[in-house]
């Protein structure tokens, strides 16, 4: 049987396997014929030329890479040699796509609740007959298809409009076979402007892909190649829905809060529409289920309204609110649980039964955008966080760039794209798409620019906000509350009943708020930075920047699997006249877009501060040491002028959606790079951290909530693991969403400081001795540099792993306790400041002495090693475990989910370190710890 078969319930069924592919000019044959007498086969090995074996959702350019009959764009330099559409035409990259699929499973579901009314029905050829009798509907749905394409259903024609942004759902009730095999054919036409590439490249090509409502970085771009085919293909998913008379369409789920947020309610507005030739009485339900401990589901609200929905119509009804008391309310991440509700809304047609349903996972929030007076930047706050700061900004901007739409010389695309209507049909399909997830904090119009002026006036319109959500000023002054007590009494409209009407639309990324506010090009910068320019005053004068990156170099593994050997080199480092270095990479790595970690006249050459690199491992290694101070401390020069310059950042960018090398969190092959810890560490919202420019310590606190008696632990380690220096400062309080300096950091202005030392800072909760922040700096004397840290790599300091390992089929879940056992000096000497810790101890040892637990079925393993100091800079990484392996090949199991990772531990303290992951069927995991002082790798963990 064909695996295109239903694969979920609620009457659905996705069409993602044994789909083939031939491109259109090698086909002799109509939609018609395919679909009809001269089929191409789907199962047979290997396939008839011309048709291939394809992916969907995929685009031209994968299924032809999937062949093998173009080079791998994402290797080397194979994207050089693939043929571009500008060279090749259109009808290059126009393609079939074809595929077959099995109804019998489809009409077994749709029918099992009309069996129960006709026993004598057991078998499944009567169902199937009795299917053609019920009132049943089929639709054949894309959710995405770039950029139009001819839908071929057993012998009948649709026509797929053109728009890569929009979803399409095709009434194939009177077409689709019930008996047995259904022929799929789609003839995918590429976008009508894919443009040319300029000789010198640039932002876009020459921008005619901006002429079409389609992404525009596939004529290439700074930070990625010209992609062949401008991803023409069927991108997202295909799948068959079967419902009753009446179906349910783009339910919209809003909540507000009252009474100071105890009150909250639901609510919700769907469409409802009756293709049946008389009218449907219909009771339309809806069910808020929330989930206690344990998986066990409370079914919280459950409301069900009768309503008569008119023979061939379609009409809008909104449910009356439901009513919660102080609900499981959704935290952005870091900031609490994301607690979601299972929303479900059903229709049942009385003779029929249920005919459709919906469900969504829907979090309880508000979230309000203000423009602050006094930095004029925007900032954001969530009623479910009780007015509390949050770092994270999750925007959609639709497809309007500066690059693109309204510059150069000549200035290009100044109106946009051609067709208007196009653009705002699928903007809102967009919105309908996204609006109900709690993440979603605004929508703006275009990057670095605004859209046409009736573009936009129709998107501002589109995107009001509804009373509900104005009740501020822009310059963050709460107004005179609008809303009533409740939302029935003397309501301005349900709040469901708009597109949104509950975030803000702002026309351009430089404008309202954020950077400059009048679209004037002050985003940035994307390139290395000296670390403490981050922190200084001047490094950004503007409230709120919507774009700053620097570097994002991937680890060796990932160069070794993603180059041919000549990409293995590593830049050459060629001294300039001003004493600034200069890197010059090799070809492959500028193809990429690789940033370099100097900036002749600016920044001296990051990596070269460790030494020279010796080779690609070495010099990778180095580049993530320097990938995690960087992100760091642009988080944390961010945040520590926040609220009184700074009200927002946000980081471009987190990764690549092809093998590039710069700004990013992690790479193409989903392996995270030390940029990534970095950033997170710096992101708690409870956060102690050192000023790179004054070094003072400062702590953090973003939340809503006072925090009392607090702790600061701060302690110098040196390269022979020694703690020359240790600080403490206690029973102080820390106010919401407050930057405090708490003291300096002086150990640099001290008698005999080492030029190069670790600096261990802990903020404690003194009720419970909690540790709130952990945070470890490698520092080197002002004007030094890390040379030191070479030799240290041979020092051999023993750690103790306990592992404890959770599996479940092919997921695992690893719970990694890592100690460094080498032995702390004693603290004699050290000083204490405005505290009665005991000076001897310590809060890090009196905490490291309660560190225990069972080892009943728990595996034990150490690494050996007489000397003593900091274990810097731990990795984790999980292989398959394979006894030969050719040089080059990559064994690495990804991706892979760790708590933290890059972590350092000083004499005498552990880290508990979460893993988890799904293996390929038949693989054996085996997870590997390597470090600075760990290059040759152990395997700590195997034979799981």
């Amino acid at each position: 049987m064909n695996s295109n078969v239903m694969k979920e319930a609620q009457g659905k069924m996705i069409l993602d396997s044994e789909w083939v592919a031939a491109r259109s000019i090698d086909v002799q044959f109509t939609g018609i014929q395919l679909t009809t007498t001269h089929p191409p086969s789907t199962t047979t090995t290997p396939i008839s030329p011309p048709w291939m074996q394809a992916l969907v959702p995929g685009t031209v350019l994968a299924t032809l890479v999937k062949n093998k009959l173009v080079p791998d764009p994402f290797y080397g330099l194979g994207n050089e040699a693939i043929l571009d559409i500008a060279d090749s035409g259109r009808d290059y990259y126009t393609f079939w796509f074809f595929t077959t699929f099995q109804c019998k499973l489809v009409g077994i579901l749709i029918l099992l609740s009309h069996v129960m009314q006709f026993p004598s029905l057991r078998d499944m050829a009567n169902c199937l007959n009795l299917l053609q009798s019920v009132n049943q509907n089929c639709d054949l749905n894309f959710r995405g298809i770039n950029y139009s394409a001819d839908v071929y259903l057993n012998g009948h024609k649709m026509v797929l409009p053109k728009g890569m942004f929009r979803r399409h759902s095709l009434d194939v009730t009177g077409i689709l076979n019930p008996n047995g095999s259904n022929l799929l054919a789609v003839l995918v036409y590429p976008p009508d402007h894919p443009g040319t590439i300029p000789p010198q490249g640039g932002q876009g090509g020459d921008h005619e892909i901006g002429k079409d409502v389609a992404t525009q970085y596939v004529e290439g771009w700074d930070w990625i190649a010209p992609i062949r085919d401008r991803n023409t293909g069927i991108w997202d998913e295909v799948s068959i829905s079967i419902t009753g008379p009446v179906k349910l369409i783009d339910p919209h789920l809003v909540s507000s809060f009252f009474d100071n947020y105890k009150r909250v309610y639901l609510h919700a507005t769907t469409e409802v529409d009756n293709r049946s030739s008389s009218a449907a009485k219909c009771s339309l339900n809806i069910q808020g289920t929330t989930e206690l401990e344990g998986s066990v589901q409370l079914v919280e609200h459950l409301q069900t309204q009768m309503l008569s929905v008119p023979a061939k119509s379609r009409v809008q009804f909104t449910f009356p609110e439901l009513f919660f008391y102080k609900p499981n309310l959704w935290w952005p991440n870091g900031m609490g649980k994301q607690n979601l509700y299972d929303v479900v809304i059903s229709i049942d047609v009385e003779g029929f039964g249920e005919s459709d349903s919906w469900s969504h996972l829907f979090g309880f929030r508000k979230i309000e955008s203000h423009i602050d007076a006094a930095t004029g930047g925007r900032y954001g706050c969530s009623k479910s966080m009780e007015n509390q700061f949050s770092y994270e900004a999750v925007w959609q901007e639709f497809w309007i760039t500066g690059d693109v739409d309204g510059r150069g010389i000549p200035v290009s695309n100044p109106n946009g794209p051609l067709d208007h209507d196009l653009f705002l049909f699928c903007a809102r399909d967009t919105i309908k798409l996204l609006r109900n997830h709690a993440s979603l904090a605004l929508w703006v119009g275009g990057n670095e620019q605004i859209p046409p002026k009736d573009i936009n006036a129709a998107l501002k319109s589109d995107l009001k906000l509804h009373p509900f959500f104005k009740n501020v000023n822009k310059d963050g002054k709460n107004l005179v509350d609008l809303t009533p007590s409740s939302p029935t009494m003397n309501s301005p409209g349900d709040p469901s009943q708009y597109l949104d009407g509950t975030r803000i639309y702002i026309e351009g990324s430089l404008w309202d708020g954020f950077a400059d506010g009048e679209g004037n090009f002050t985003d940035g910068p994307y390139e290395i930075q000296n670390p403490e320019d981050f922190f200084k005053d001047s490094f950004y004068k503007y409230g709120f920047n919507p774009e700053v990156g620097s570097v994002g170099m991937s680890v060796a593994a990932t160069i070794r699997a993603t180059m041919p050997s000549e990409g293995w080199q590593i830049p050459l480092f060629n001294k300039l006249s001003n004493g600034y270095v200069e890197e010059v990479p090799n070809p492959i790595w500028k193809y990429h877009k690789y940033i370099p970690y100097s900036k002749p006249t600016k920044v001296h050459d990051q990596i070269q501060l460790y030494g020279v690199a010796k080779d690609l491992d070495d010099f990778c290694l180095k580049a993530q040491l320097v990938n995690y101070i960087q992100y760091r401390a642009l988080l944390e020069g961010w945040t520590s002028h926040m609220w009184s310059k700074y009200t927002g950042v946000l980081i471009w960018k987190t990764q690549n959606p092809w093998t590039g090398l710069r700004g990013q969190f992690y790479d193409h092959l989903l392996d995270q790079t030390a940029g990534f810890y970095g950033c997170r560490c710096a992101a708690e919202p409870i956060h102690v951290q050192l000023n790179l420019d004054t070094y003072f310590i400062e702590v953090v606190n973003t939340t809503s909530e006072k925090l009392f008696n607090m702790a600061i632990e701060a302690s110098v380690w040196d390269l022979d693991g020694m703690c020359p220096y240790y600080k403490a400062h206690d029973s102080f309080t820390m106010l919401p969403k407050q930057v405090t300096p708490i003291f300096e950091m002086d150990y640099p202005k001290s008698e005999h400081p080492k030029p190069v030392y670790f600096l261990l800072l802990k903020l404690y909760d003194k009720s419970d001795n909690r540790v709130l922040s952990r945070n470890l700096y490698w520092l080197h004397l002002p004007g030094g540099d890390y040379k030191l840290l070479e030799p240290y790599r041979k020092q051999k300091i023993p750690l103790k792993i306990t592992s404890e390992i959770f599996t479940k089929r092919s997921n695992y879940r690893i719970r990694m306790h890592v100690e460094n056992i080498s032995k702390g000096p004693k603290n004699e000497t050290l000083t204490c400041e405005n505290s009665s810790t005991e000076h001897e101890t310590g809060w890090i040892k009196r905490l490291n002495r309660c560190i225990g637990g069972k080892n009943d079925g728990l595996k034990v393993s150490e690494i050996k090693g007489n000397d003593m100091g900091v274990a810097f800079f731990l990795k984790f990484s999980v292989h398959a475990s394979k006894k030969e392996h050719k040089e080059g090949e990559d064994t690495r199991i990804l991706p892979v989910h760790y708590s933290d990772n890059y972590f350092s531990l000083v004499p005498g303290e552990a880290m508990t370190v979460e893993i988890s992951f799904e293996v390929p069927q038949g693989v054996t995991p085996r997870v590997t710890l390597q470090g600075w002082n760990y290059s040759e790798g152990h395997t700590v963990l195997e034979a799981l």
